[in-house]
């Protein structure tokens, strides 16, 4: 069995809901066309950038101390 709210492919069909005025079905076959052409562009631009991301951690991330070097004196104290 298949859901009735969706299309062939599993999306949802597109709603579009008057508000004013008596619009012909050429009219809103134009406006179906030019919004499915601006969305199809728009989401082929849209492309994640391959490259990771730098996280707060990693660029905040102090490289470690050395150990103290046990052989130099420190100040006047010599012992």
């Amino acid at each position: 069995m298949s859901d009735p709210g969706l299309t062939a492919d599993g999306a949802e069909p597109l709603r579009i809901d008057v508000r004013r005025g008596f619009p012909t079905d050429e009219e809103l076959a134009a406006l179906m066309a030019v919004v499915s052409e601006a969305y199809e562009r728009e989401a082929a631009a849209a492309v994640v950038d391959e490259t990771p991301a730098v996280s707060t951690w990693t660029r905040t991330q102090r490289r470690l101390r050395g150990p103290f070097p046990r052989g130099v004196t420190w100040g006047r104290f010599v012992g």
